[in-house]
């Protein structure tokens, strides 16, 4: 089953106590697309670039199995441009400059090739525009899976709430879970939000795993403690892309499955962050990641 992911491909800036980068390919789009292409292809990408993105990066996307139709190029335009400073416990960061070029004015085009689709992520972009892209679909896919943050929940609540109520799977960290529903507790926040439309409700809390949410069930997923973590950036999008490729590629949605979806997109999250941008996931093979995901199974195997 092929994947479909709606997002961004930038360039970033990015400071963090372990050294800087400037101006390297990432975006959400890059950063599912490295990580959903170890389990599923095609990966097919909707976004769009200015005339200056790289070309060699994107071959390389394609070499792994990403179908990018469906990247629109403004050839005289600038890519969407992020820059960030992080803070010594690499846990909160400062927005440096944004710049949104040719994402200001970006209007989805789903290739007729990709309406079919059954599973689908829509990453963080602004609820209007993650509306659009469901418009474009052929019929009802098997799985919908959204991204979003608290800046929609401030000036766009009654867009992302009509999103909702068309979704299967909403990933939100454990912020924007409390701000969402206005609760403290995340079991209380969970109930809300699963009200709000999504039957699937996953809540990533960082360095203290990933809580997922279907009915009357409650999965806890631990997260694997690193030596270093150099460069946090582009962690929730592989998790995504971890997870919603392990689903396409296994066309298994049963709570079960979704478990084992978690702790691949955990174990995908765990690799990213160890260097800037996507370049550890360019070297990753997949008896790696299998030797990682063994890692959060021993983490969770207990004999009372």
């Amino acid at each position: 089953m092929p994947l479909l992911a709606v997002g961004t491909l930038a360039y970033d800036d990015v400071y963090t106590p372990y050294g800087e980068v400037k101006m390297i390919e990432a975006g959400s789009c890059s950063y599912i697309a490295m990580a959903a292409t170890q389990f599923v292809e095609p990966v097919q990408l909707v976004s769009v670039i200015g005339g200056d993105y790289n070309d060699d990066f994107l071959a390389d996307l394609r070499r792994r199995g990403a179908d990018l139709e469906g990247v629109e190029v403004i050839a005289d335009g600038k890519s969407f441009f992020w820059s960030g400073r992080y803070h010594d416990d690499m846990m909160g960061r400062d927005t440096l400059d944004t710049q949104l070029n040719v994402l200001a004015d970006f209007d989805p085009k789903v290739p007729q090739s990709y309406r079919a689709t059954d599973y689908i992520m829509l990453g963080n972009l602004t609820p209007a525009v993650q509306a659009r892209v469901i418009d474009q679909l052929d019929g009802r896919p098997k799985l919908i899976a959204l991204d979003t943050m608290n800046f929609w929940m401030d000036i766009a609540l009654d867009d992302l709430k009509a999103v909702l109520q068309r979704i299967d799977i909403l990933i939100i960290n454990d912020e924007e879970a409390r701000q969402l529903s206005g609760e403290l507790s995340l079991l209380t926040a969970a109930a809300k939000i699963v009200a709000m439309g999504p039957e699937i409700l996953i809540i990533k809390k960082g360095e203290h795993g990933a809580l997922l949410f279907k009915e009357d069930e409650v999965f806890s997923a631990p997260a694997l403690l690193l030596a270093k973590v150099v460069d946090p950036t582009g962690a929730g999008d592989t998790f995504a892309g971890g997870l919603m490729g392990y689903l396409a590629a296994t066309d298994d949605i049963s709570f079960e499955n979704l478990k084992r979806a978690v702790i691949y997109g955990s174990a995908m999250a765990s690799f990213v962050v160890e260097d800037f941008g996507t370049r550890r996931m360019q070297g990753l093979d997949r008896g790696q990641i299998d030797e990682r995901v063994q890692r959060f199974v021993r983490l969770m195997n207990v004999a009372l």
